[in-house]
């Protein structure tokens, strides 16, 4: 199913069906501050699975990453000390993914890995979904080959062409981006960024 969204003044019945299809293990493809994202309600682990066999990689050896609502729920999922604090404040929502040391609110599938990314997307859209959902979205970008052409991960049409058979919703929220977020590294002591995305790290 594709289903058109805007940043505002949605049919509260449309997430309402968004919010279902997650709590009920399904999987759904939407809008960031990026590139469109496939994912998942966090907590229900055959729901991961599912993902992560679409995307060919193993749970246990990827970072897996979930989408919060506020700074507020994210320390139920993360380690955070007052630093990181400070520099999520600075930044978020934004284009970035934070690595931060698990806890153990996070399923078993997520704490062999001991790390989980954290994105606070700025697109209301998938938050107001987090935030009816009251849980996080697990997140990842969209499986493609290296010589595909981007249009398939951007184009919400062509996107639910490719992949209506593999999850439950396409939203359509226009024409997405190509780059993807900034990744940062918050597990030592200092924040170390390894990959540069759209991005750019505020951090005094």
């Amino acid at each position: 199913m594709l289903l058109k969204l805007y940043e505002k003044n949605n049919d509260p019945n449309d997430l309402q069906e968004i919010v279902d299809i997650l709590n009920d293990g399904g999987l759904i493809i939407y809008p960031t501050d990026t590139m469109y994202a496939i994912g998942c309600h966090s907590l229900k682990e055959r729901a991961i699975e599912r993902i992560c066999r679409i995307k060919n990689i193993d749970p246990r050896k990827n970072n897996l990453s979930i989408i919060c609502y506020d700074l507020s729920s994210i320390s139920e999922y993360a380690k955070v000390n007052n630093n990181v604090f400070k520099l999520m404040k600075r930044n978020l929502p934004g284009p970035f993914t934070f690595i931060l040391n698990g806890t153990n609110r996070l399923p078993k599938i997520f704490r062999n890995r001991k790390e989980v990314g954290i994105r606070m997307p700025d697109n209301h859209i998938i938050r107001e979904i987090a935030r009816m959902l009251d849980a996080p979205i697990m997140t990842t970008t969209l499986p493609h080959e290296a010589n595909e052409d981007m249009e398939y991960l951007t184009d919400p049409e062509l996107i639910h062409e490719k992949f209506h058979e593999l999850v439950d919703l396409v939203i359509d929220d226009g024409i997405g981006e190509t780059e993807p977020s900034t990744i940062v590294d918050c597990t030592g002591d200092d924040p170390e960024i390894l990959r540069q995305g759209k991005g750019w790290l505020e951090e005094s």
